[in-house]
């Protein structure tokens, strides 16, 4: 992880906010090859999704045994320790509103966290990646204060709509709530990891941020699950979850955005409600209706031509400058 950007800024590009996307493509560009070569860092940001959401999949089986908290708990843990390790980041030389950015990433990834897990323990998969979604989505769209993008939040709204059955009446309306928020999170997790970036150098703000989440959720864990985190099967299937959905999508994120335009970056990104919707069939055997996978369909388009809008307009003020 020699890269000078920290590996949470993904996360900001993703959504394709302004400061990260001009912060990411002027090193970020694809460079000049073969066909393989172009496709090399798609492949590792579809690796990357496969592995957030099969990661989440797999929480989702060991929910029963640790409780949402408890697998948060251990999931953070595992990955904090692990980014300690191989980052070894730097403890002196930071300014007070150095560390008060990267306790507010931390508390934010926490948060976005413990609120997924919540919702992943009372609806699909795909239904609470669609409905988190809407955070980052909700974020461009004010970001970019496009006539446009209000567009593609009208088309989201819509397939979240549909999601609902027009109502929520086939969600869980609590897990709904919490998914939501965990969205709302997101948002800020994206605003946080920009500036850590920015202050911290390699990963280390993503290590400490990390940190602070885990000792965050660490009394919370142990208060609903206590020594049933200490099981050893239920130990190697937290440490699976931590390294399938933290430690390994940030290291193929960060490797794939050497190579690849930010832009197309967010756009591959906006697949994860779909990504999310094949590994709850398939691992959890969450089968998904016609409607709803046109309501996901419609947030996944909403996402793209966000992203797309965006990096349009980018372009077109940089021309006429």
């Amino acid at each position: 992880m020699n890269d000078q950007r920290s590996a949470a800024e993904p996360a900001a590009a993703a959504v394709a906010v302004p400061e990260a996307v001009s912060a990411l493509d002027g090193s970020g560009s694809a460079r000049p090859g073969g066909r393989r070569a172009a496709l090399a860092p798609v492949a590792l940001v579809v690796a990357g999704g496969l592995s957030v959401q099969f990661g989440s999949a797999v929480a989702a089986l060991l929910m029963p045994r640790a409780g949402a908290l408890g697998v948060v708990t251990l999931r953070l843990v595992v990955a904090a320790v692990v980014l300690l390790v191989v980052c070894r980041p730097k403890l002196r030389g930071h300014s007070r509103a150095d560390w008060g950015t990267v306790v507010a990433f931390g508390v934010a990834m926490g948060a976005m966290n413990m609120l997924f897990y919540q919702a992943l323990d009372r609806i699909p998969l795909g239904a609470a990646v669609t409905l988190e979604v809407l955070g980052p989505l909700a974020l461009s769209v004010i970001a970019s204060r496009r006539l446009i993008n209000f567009v593609w939040a009208g088309l989201a709204l819509g397939g979240v709509f549909l999601l609902g059955g027009g109502g929520f009446d086939r969600l869980d309306p609590l897990g709904a709530g919490f998914a939501l928020g965990a969205g709302a999170m997101w948002a800020t997790y994206i605003v946080f990891s920009a500036r850590t970036g920015r202050r911290f150098p390699q990963a280390d703000g993503l290590a400490l941020a990390m940190v602070v989440a885990a000792v965050l959720s660490l009394p919370l864990g142990i208060l609903e699950s206590g020594a049933k985190l200490a099981v050893p099967s239920t130990l190697a299937m937290g440490a699976a979850v931590a390294l399938m959905s933290s430690v390994l999508p940030y290291t193929l994120e960060l490797m794939a955005l050497r190579r690849l335009p930010a832009h197309t970056f967010a756009v591959l990104m906006s697949l994860e409600p779909a990504i999310a919707a094949t590994a709850g069939f398939l691992i959890l055997d969450q089968a998904l209706t016609a409607t709803d996978a046109l309501a996901i369909a419609l947030v996944i388009g909403a996402s793209m031509g966000a992203v797309r809008s965006q990096v349009g307009a980018g372009r077109r003020t940089k021309a006429n400058s």
